[in-house]
């Protein structure tokens, strides 16, 4: 979070040309913490250095064909960088998606959100639960 405003990333299907935003994230490498990984997963889609803060949201995936089992959503605070699209390092999903923005949107005003936020259900809900669970 910065001032209000939440990051998102762009991605773009390769296949279909269809393009969605998402938090940045992923899964855990061997080894790795949960804190460790959000603070890579965050650099590498995104390029931006972040501080973990808090755990926001912990709930079970409701995508039928979603490879994780739970999704944990973090609270974090940028400390460096400059957001810009980074990269997606499993060739699985490199070879269906790409990461074609980085942006920050109001987590209150939904007249700010662009169409590809505003009409994607998945979206609206992912960022109103955030927004929920941080009053």
């Amino acid at each position: 979070m910065r001032d209000g405003r939440i990051l998102l990333i762009q991605h773009l299907e390769h296949a279909t040309g269809r393009a969605y935003w998402v938090l940045p994230g992923g899964g855990l490498e061997e080894g790795e913490t949960e804190l460790e990984c959000v603070r890579r997963e965050v650099r590498e889609e995104t390029h931006l250095e972040v501080e973990v803060e808090r755990l926001l949201l912990d709930e079970p995936s409701h995508v039928p064909e979603d490879m994780y089992k739970r999704l944990r959503t973090y609270l974090c605070r940028a400390v460096s960088g400059e957001p810009r699209p980074g990269y997606e390092p499993e060739p699985e999903a490199a070879a269906e998606y790409s990461i074609a923005a980085v942006g920050w949107w109001s987590i209150d005003d939904e007249t700010t959100w662009d169409a590809g936020i505003a009409d994607d259900p998945i979206t609206v809900h992912m960022l109103r639960r955030v927004r929920s669970a941080m009053e």
